[in-house]
């Protein structure tokens, strides 16, 4: 038997290894989204974290705004859109901004 490494990109390993924020329930009410991280990559928090942070609380009330503001079923789907795009452009600068100091891959071994 031979033993098998993988290198995962951060995203990746991100959703395999990082459980979900409660905020990620907006799965089931607002469609779906890339997970929220309710850890910072590598146990380290940085500016970057907390700027993760802020983005992430900043497209929740912005989503509830616009859902307030909504009068039919068009608007509640832009203001679900641009909340999808909005975690998926926080969870893209995040793990860039770590990939750039060296937080780049996990590494999986199977194998028995």
């Amino acid at each position: 038997m031979t033993i098998r490494t993988m290198i995962l990109p951060v995203s990746a390993l991100v959703m395999i290894a990082i459980p979900l924020t409660a905020a990620a329930a907006h799965q089931s009410r607002h469609g779906s989204h890339e997970p929220i991280l309710s850890q910072p990559i590598g146990g380290i928090e940085n500016n970057f974290w907390f700027d993760y942070l802020s983005d992430i609380r900043e497209a929740e009330h912005e989503l509830k705004k616009d859902l307030k503001r909504a009068t039919d079923d068009e608007d509640r789907r832009d203001a679900r859109e641009e909340y999808r795009n909005e975690i998926a452009d926080a969870n893209k600068d995040y793990t860039k901004e770590m990939r750039e100091r060296g937080y780049r891959v996990g590494r999986v071994t199977v194998g028995g």
